[in-house]
């Protein structure tokens, strides 16, 4: 009689895995779905079908199911499982900057959240361009996965929506409805008007603004947003205390020194994210001005690096990682046949040591004219 095979279990090694010696080949790719489903006392059906998250089962076999991986070492093939259910088992993830310290948690909050739902996130840079983004969904498309989630973005409505018709679509930063496509948009009109009160009722009234890109949905309500809390004060927005920015650190920089050249009076300064305000810190120490001393620093996000800098940055919270989360969270359920209902918390002001009330009425950030101007 011809000796078995090494990599088919007997009835007792399924129900009874033994473990394996010291230097055995014990590779994750020899464990089966049937093994699984012996070892777990239920059908492989059913261990398939909780693997692809379209299960209704008890907590007590879905736990057995999953001690049963975790025992044997199951890896799941996903080829195998997207043809057996018509999915790839992954989504296409198009962000604008994948270095970009926003986006980034955004990307860990989709990673975490598909990876614990059998789904392998594919993540492609759009950099702020509409025919590059066009590409990459082109790219994905190739790539078959079952759905897209787009972070932000410039592509238009239209073409977002054109998508949706195909495979699902999930849409953030922005205000849209379409069928098969879900928009997850944050409040940043409210939350500029957030900061800029908080300059306003601590005394500024001279405050100076670095707007994001106009073309971008976030930059135009944030800069909306500070007008708006400026003329509920009675102060009318100038010209000369708005300066463009695109939401790098190095227009941040750029503008703080514009600002700081053009003799304008201003007690703070806002920047519509941390990043451009982080610029806008080093401008204000390279020309000996003191955050919150002399200038007051506002920013928006509240990434990672907001609190721990010297000082440490008032901010607007942008739940970044939780953005992530839910914009993952809502392919899983178009994918599963449901319509998402989830929102994005509101935002919130994070008062820290970068602010406070203006030291003086002069209105205008003073420096000694016999030190030169570090670069």
């Amino acid at each position: 009689m011809p000796e078995e095979p090494e990599n088919v279990a007997s009835k007792d090694s399924i129900t009874r895995p033994r473990r394996p010696r010291r230097g055995a080949d014990t590779a994750p790719g020899k464990v089966t779905l049937d093994m699984v489903a012996a070892a777990a006392g239920v059908s492989a059906a059913t261990v398939s079908r909780i693997l692809n998250g379209t299960a209704m089962v008890s907590d007590d076999k879905r736990a057995a199911v999953d001690e049963a991986i975790a025992r044997l070492g199951f890896v799941p093939n996903p080829v195998a499982r997207g043809l057996a259910g018509g999915r790839t088992l992954s989504i296409g993830v198009v962000t604008q900057a994948i270095d970009s310290p926003f986006y980034g948690g955004a990307l860990r909050g989709i990673e975490d959240t598909l990876t614990a739902a059998g789904y392998s996130p594919l993540f492609v840079s759009g950099q702020w361009s509409a025919a590059h983004e066009a590409r990459c969904i082109d790219t994905l498309r190739g790539r078959r996965v079952d759905g897209i989630i787009v972070l932000t973005g410039r592509l238009s409505d239209a073409a977002l929506a054109a998508t949706a018709r195909e495979l699902p679509v999930v849409v953030t930063g922005r205000s849209l409805r379409a069928p098969g496509l879900v928009a997850l948009d944050f409040d940043n009109f409210q939350g500029a008007r957030l900061a800029t009160q908080h300059l306003l009722a601590l005394g500024h009234r001279r405050i100076g603004f670095i707007c994001g890109d106009l073309k971008h949905p976030d930059g135009k309500e944030r800069l909306r947003g500070h007008r708006s809390a400026l003329a509920d004060a009675g102060i009318r927005a100038e010209p000369a205390l708005e300066l463009p920015g695109n939401f790098t650190e190095a227009s941040g920089l750029a503008a703080a020194e514009r600002l700081i050249d053009s003799g304008e009076a201003f007690t703070a300064l806002f920047a519509s994210n941390d990043q451009m305000a982080f610029g806008a810190a080093l401008a204000l120490h390279r020309r000996r001005l003191r955050v919150p001393d002399d200038v007051s620093l506002v920013g928006f996000d509240d990434v990672a690096g907001s609190v721990y800098c010297v000082p440490p940055l008032t901010t607007v919270h942008h739940p970044v990682h939780e953005l992530g989360e839910l914009a993952a969270r809502a392919m899983l359920q178009l994918l599963a046949g449901e319509m998402p209902t989830l929102a994005l918390p509101a935002p919130r002001l994070m008062v820290r040591e970068s602010t406070r009330e203006p030291r003086s009425p002069r209105a205008r950030p003073q420096r000694d004219p016999a030190a030169p101007f570090p670069r």
